[in-house]
């Protein structure tokens, strides 16, 4: 609420005429219709005794608010995004920089702006001329969150700017980065508090805290399998890379994963045995996932997550992005001249029209 606001406000619950507050505080009565209109503001030396007389304290007469509430951020993130797909990357990132200007310290705002704009970036990158301004300013916001005093937030920070760091072949700054994280506390928290509420007979919310937890696991067992097909491939084990990527498979179709994560171990793998036929057969199913719903609270593995609904068009974008990098990327470069690539490429460019 601006201040123009909160002076009306405050004004008519405690019961007093524009007149009166003009009497009291020594100036004209069209002086206050101004800064109830907001067309002009108090001079400073008005603020404390107006804030006595509205019944106020300063800090809420200025509208001043160190923090915002996790659901004022949450809600603030979904009109960047809204903005985003409706007027594009760049009239989101300035909406997100003008609310930065008034949150400067809050610091799961910067943390969250830069997930997101992060993940924004590169899903537009065909429609920015040039997208290395915004990655040094959403660089800026991740070192900013990482000297957040809260736990989680500059942890998070942290490993992201770790992964920019190697993408970078920074290792040594990656590691010094990566030590001053601490490792998790032993102790189960999330488990103890499933049994308290299961004690008390909360089985929604111990239901609902156990399925958030397996499905953390899960993703960090697809990220730990991914990277171990990797080392293997590095290492030439290619019989170990194809057991791997079929476990990795095997995993997401057993603990309910996205239908897309069953594909991304054998996408890599026959990408890096430069395998046409397969890789070919595995492209289609796989692009063809990524515009499919995830509705995971179908599965009795996730009854009671709760998500957000996510845009019809993000899947065809992630399509889009896929298929750009796969025409300039070298490791799939074997495929470019494939008739059944371009032909691909055409049948996916029309479904997306």
């Amino acid at each position: 609420m601006k201040i123009n606001e909160i002076i009306r406000k405050q004004r008519l619950t405690k019961g007093l005429t524009q007149e009166q507050v003009a009497n009291y505080l020594g100036v004209s009565a069209p002086a206050v219709n101004k800064w109830e209109k907001g067309t002009s503001y108090p001079d400073i030396t008005l603020l404390p005794p107006l804030a006595r007389l509205l019944g106020t304290d300063l800090n809420t007469l200025l509208s001043f608010q160190d923090d915002l509430s996790e659901t004022e951020v949450a809600l603030f993130m979904n009109k960047v995004s809204e903005t985003i797909d409706r007027q594009g990357f760049e009239a989101g990132y300035s909406l997100a920089a003008e609310k930065l200007k008034e949150y400067p310290t809050c610091d799961l705002l910067v943390s969250n702006l830069a997930m997101l704009l992060e993940g924004a970036l590169m899903l537009n990158a065909d429609k920015i001329k040039s997208d290395e301004p915004y990655q040094e300013k959403i660089e800026a916001l991740y070192r900013h969150a990482a000297q957040s005093e809260h736990g989680e937030i500059r942890e998070q920070a942290q490993a992201c700017l770790i992964s920019r760091l190697m993408e970078k072949r920074e290792y040594d700054q990656a590691q010094e980065m990566l030590n001053a994280i601490s490792r998790k506390h032993p102790v189960d928290r999330e488990q103890i508090q499933a049994n308290i509420y299961i004690a008390q007979g909360e089985m929604e919310q111990a239901a609902r805290l156990i399925e958030e937890k397996l499905l953390f696991a899960t993703n960090e067992i697809h990220a730990a399998l991914i990277t171990l097909l990797e080392i293997a491939l590095k290492e030439n084990r290619m019989e170990d890379a194809e057991y791997i990527a079929d476990v990795n498979k095997q995993a997401a179709q057993l603990l309910d994963l996205w239908e897309y994560n069953s594909y991304v171990a054998h996408f890599q793998l026959y990408s890096a045995m430069k395998n046409k036929d397969k890789m070919l057969k595995i492209l289609q199913p796989m692009l063809k996932s990524l515009a499919k719903k995830w509705e995971i609270s179908k599965s009795p593995l996730y009854r009671h997550i709760q998500t957000k609904e996510v845009d019809q068009a993000f899947g065809s974008n992630l399509q889009k992005v896929i298929l750009q990098s796969m025409d300039t990327d070298e490791v799939t470069a074997f495929l470019k001249d494939e008739p059944e690539f371009q032909e691909l490429i055409k049948k996916m460019d029309i479904e997306q029209s």
